[in-house]
C-alpha cells in the first residue's frame, strides 16, 4: 500500500522564473504568450505523468497562466465610432490568458488595436494565478484508475484544482473592480473562466472548441439540424462555396477529400455541427434543446470564444389572431420571464434590438421568400417576444398571463430567445431572433402530430436558409460596424 503523501512537508515546485518582457510587435507578444503557456502546461503534464506512473511527489507542483499588461498615461482621443480596441482612461490594464494557440488570431488582432489606438507597447509576464491541472491536460485526455489511489491522497494536495474565486463573470457583469495589483481588466474573462467553458463546450457538444466558428445559429428542434447537415454537405461539395470542412459531434471531419474520424455513436446533450472556413468565419449550429436553462448554459460557454454574432432560429407560439402558422417573428424587444439571468442581469435592464442584425435578418427574409416592403408584412411580424420558463403555461389561470402579454404588446412566446439575447447583451455578443409560428394556443390552434410533421417539412428548410443568408451577410460586415457600441458600458474592457 502506498504511503499517503504529506503536503505540509513539501515545497512548491514551479517552472523556472521568467521576467517581464515588453513588445511593440503583436505577433511577437503572442508568440511569447504561447511559449509561456506551453512551458507551464508541459511542466504540469510531465509531473502528473510521472506521479501516475508511480513516482513519489516531490512537493506541490504549480504553474501559472501568462499575463498581458498595458499601461497608458494619457486621455488620448480615440475614434468615437469604435466600440473596442481601446481603454477609457489612463491606468494599467491586464488579463490572464489561456489557450493562446486557440486564440492566436484574436489576441494578435486585439493587441494590434491597443498599440495602434494608444501608441504604447504591451508587457507579457507570468501571472500569480495557478493553472488547475484539469485545464493543463490535453483535450480529450483520459486518466485510467483513481487519481487519489495513485497519489496516496487528495489531488489538491499535489496539484492546483479549479478555484471559483477566479472562475466567475464579475468582469462582464461589471462588478469586478481592480485586481490585487490595482489593474483594471483588459479582457472580458479570466483565464480560468475561459478554461472552464472550453471544457464544458467539449462535454456538451462533443466537439472541440477549436471547431467553433464566429457565427453561431441556435435552434430548439432537430429538424433544423438535419436540414443544416444536408445543406452543409452540399457546400463542401461545391468548390466555390468558401467552406472547407464539416465537423460533426464526435470529431468526424468531412472535406472535399473525404471523411476522417468517426461520428458520435450517441448524440451529446447539445448536438453541434460546424461548417468551417479557413478564417473561422463559417457557421456553427447548436441544438440547445428546450428551455432557458439550456439557452443560458450554452451561451455562457460559447461567449468565451468571442463570436461575432449568434442568432436564435426556433419555433414560437403566435399570440395574435392575424398571425398564421408558418409566419415569421423578428424580435425587436423581449419580456424576460425566464428568470435564469435575474442575478446576473436585472430584468429592468433593456435588451435593445441591434440595427445591424435586424437589417440582415429582414433582408434575408426578403431574399429567400421573394417578398419585400409592405408585402413582407403578410408573413412576418416585428415585435416583442416573451420568453418563459414554464412550457405548460397554458394550463394555468389565463387572466393574469394573457393580460401581461397584451400589455407588453407581445406577438410571440417561447422559452429561449430572450435568454439568448440577454446573454448576448451581457457578454457583448451581437444577437438576434427570428422565430416561426408553430401554434396559436390562445386561438385554439395547437400542433397535432400529423399537422406538425407537414408544417416542419414545409417551413424548416426556408427558415434555416434565412438564418444562413443573414449570417453570410453579417460575415461581410466590418467588425467595427457589427460590434455595436450599444453593447458597451461606461468602463469597458478593451478586448472584444
Amino acid at each position: 500500500m502506498r504511503v499517503p503523501y504529506a503536503p505540509a512537508e513539501a515545497a512548491v515546485l514551479t517552472p523556472a522564473a521568467q521576467g517581464v518582457k515588453t513588445f511593440d510587435d503583436p505577433a511577437l507578444a503572442v508568440a511569447h504568450i504561447i511559449a509561456l503557456y506551453d512551458e507551464a502546461t508541459e511542466f504540469l503534464r510531465s509531473h502528473f505523468r510521472a506521479v501516475m506512473q508511480g513516482d513519489e511527489p516531490q512537493g506541490r507542483y504549480r504553474a501559472f497562466y501568462p499575463r498581458l499588461e498595458m499601461t497608458t498615461t494619457s486621455f488620448a482621443w480615440v475614434d468615437s465610432r469604435l466600440s473596442f480596441g481601446h481603454v477609457s482612461e489612463p491606468g494599467t490594464y491586464s488579463a490572464t490568458l489561456t489557450r493562446p494557440d486557440l486564440f492566436r488570431d484574436y489576441l494578435t488582432q486585439q493587441i494590434k488595436l491597443l498599440m495602434r489606438n494608444h501608441n504604447v507597447p504591451v508587457k507579457v509576464s507570468v501571472s500569480d494565478t495557478p493553472i488547475p491541472l484539469h485545464f493543463a491536460l490535453p483535450e480529450g485526455a483520459h486518466v485510467e484508475g483513481s487519481i487519489e489511489d495513485r497519489l496516496g491522497g487528495p489531488l489538491r494536495d499535489v496539484f492546483d484544482v479549479p478555484n471559483l474565486e477566479t472562475t466567475n463573470d464579475d468582469i462582464v457583469n461589471g462588478t469586478a473592480g481592480r485586481d490585487a495589483q490595482g489593474h483594471r481588466p483588459l479582457a472580458a474573462f479570466t483565464a480560468q473562466r475561459v478554461d472552464y467553458s472550453l471544457a464544458r463546450l467539449a462535454h456538451y457538444t462533443a466537439t472541440s472548441p477549436a471547431h467553433f466558428q464566429n457565427h453561431v445559429l441556435f435552434t430548439n428542434y432537430q429538424f433544423y439540424m438535419d436540414e443544416f447537415v444536408t445543406w452543409a454537405h452540399s457546400q463542401i461539395a461545391d468548390p466555390d462555396s468558401g467552406y472547407v470542412a464539416f465537423v460533426q459531434p464526435g470529431g468526424a471531419v468531412t472535406t472535399r477529400d473525404g471523411t476522417t474520424g468517426t461520428p458520435a455513436v450517441k448524440m451529446p446533450q447539445m448536438p453541434t455541427f460546424h461548417l468551417t472556413r479557413a478564417d473561422g468565419n463559417g457557421i456553427t449550429m447548436v441544438n440547445i434543446g428546450v428551455g432557458p436553462s439550456n439557452a443560458k448554459t450554452i451561451t455562457d460557454h460559447i461567449a468565451v470564444l468571442r463570436p461575432h454574432a449568434w442568432l436564435m432560429l426556433g419555433h414560437c407560439a403566435g399570440l395574435r389572431h392575424s398571425q398564421s402558422l408558418g409566419d415569421y417573428v423578428l424580435a425587436h424587444a423581449y419580456v424576460r420571464e425566464d428568470h435564469v439571468l435575474d442575478d446576473d442581469l436585472p430584468v429592468w435592464v433593456p435588451i435593445p434590438a441591434l440595427a445591424e442584425i435586424q437589417i440582415a435578418l429582414e433582408h434575408a427574409v426578403e431574399s429567400v421568400t421573394g417578398l419585400e416592403g409592405y408585402e413582407l408584412k403578410r408573413i412576418m411580424r416585428t415585435g416583442t417576444v416573451v420568453t418563459i420558463d414554464n412550457r405548460n403555461w397554458e394550463l394555468r389561470d389565463q387572466s393574469g398571463p394573457v393580460q401581461r402579454l397584451s400589455q407588453s404588446r407581445a406577438v410571440a412566446l417561447d422559452m429561449e430567445s430572450a435568454t439568448i439575447a440577454a446573454n448576448g447583451f451581457r457578454f457583448r455578443v451581437p444577437y438576434g431572433t427570428l422565430l416561426c409560428v408553430s401554434d396559436k394556443p390562445l386561438h385554439g390552434e395547437l400542433k397535432l402530430p400529423g399537422m406538425a410533421t407537414d408544417f416542419y417539412k414545409r417551413q424548416v428548410a426556408q427558415h434555416l436558409q434565412i438564418g444562413i443568408s443573414a449570417m453570410e451577410a453579417l460575415r461581410e460586415m466590418p467588425l467595427e460596424k457589427l460590434h455595436s457600441r450599444k453593447l458597451r458600458s461606461f468602463d469597458e474592457t478593451a478586448f472584444l
